[in-house]
């Protein structure tokens, strides 16, 4: 049986739990390991049973416990060459250093595995696909721009964790500096909720069943307006939300199952 959880989702933090019932892994490490073994002891997870972590990219909301976590359970790290070299992970041996490329299809026990690139501000970052029986799962976050290469990538997948970072007016008259807005805003920053909505609407399309909107910002949106946004754009266009789909926010600070 699979299970697909956000254990958490936001700006301050991220870190994602996959597994087909044999293979556990986690995806990200944005938080202590204190805070790690916490969130997976409320899914009744051990986190010894945790089989291998997963990197998107470098930034510290994404791999703050990383280097902590591999120490302690003797993890294996998967990241692409850009990750490893930029992410301060501290030292882990060498033997959990595993290197991975976009559009290369790896497998970690019966979970087939394909990352792929993504426009963001790191030095090169990745979403992933899983794959388990004949079902496709996404994980699509911190993306300045979504692209038809990314669609086409998470097109198909049963569920998807989908970056709603912002709502753009929320943004642009809010308090962050002028250059720290024009990073977010730009095409190397984060996904906005309209942006996120319409590729909502053309995963359903595409046969998605179940969407988690995800790494929502504190300052810059809430989830009520995320799911807003994203909710009225699919009922537009002829979807039964609720019926048809499920959609849903990640909780910021603690597991969301889909």
């Amino acid at each position: 049986m699979t299970t697909f959880i956000s254990l958490i989702s936001g700006s301050s933090g991220n870190a994602t739990f996959i597994s087909d019932g044999k293979t556990n892994l986690l995806i990200d490490c944005g938080m202590s390991g204190a805070k790690l073994k916490e969130a997976l002891h409320m899914i009744d997870v051990l986190p010894d049973s945790i089989d291998a972590l997963l990197l998107t990219h470098e930034h510290i909301d994404h791999t703050k416990g990383a280097g902590i976590i591999s120490r302690r359970y003797n993890l294996p790290v998967y990241a692409t060459e850009g990750t490893h070299m930029s992410a301060d992970l501290g030292k882990i041996t060498d033997e959990n250093i595993k290197t991975i490329s976009e559009d290369t299809y790896f497998e970690i026990g019966g979970i087939g595995i394909r990352p792929f690139a993504i426009p963001h501000d790191a030095k090169q970052p990745v979403g992933f696909t899983f794959f388990i029986g004949s079902e496709k799962y996404a994980i699509a976050t911190d993306i300045g721009k979504m692209t038809q290469a990314i669609a086409d990538n998470i097109s198909g997948s049963k569920k998807v964790l989908l970056e709603s970072n912002h709502d753009t007016e929320m943004l642009r008259c809010g308090a962050y500096p002028f250059p720290l807005k024009q990073r977010i805003l730009g095409e190397l920053g984060h996904l906005s909720n309209a942006s996120a909505a319409k590729t909502a609407l053309y995963l359903v399309r595409g046969g998605t069943e179940h969407i988690m909107l995800g790494h929502l910002s504190m300052e810059n949106n809430r989830p009520e307006i995320a799911l807003l946004e994203t909710h009225n754009l699919l009922s537009q266009n002829g979807v039964n939300v609720g019926n048809d789909m499920t959609l849903q926010v990640a909780d910021r600070y603690k597991p969301t199952l889909f």
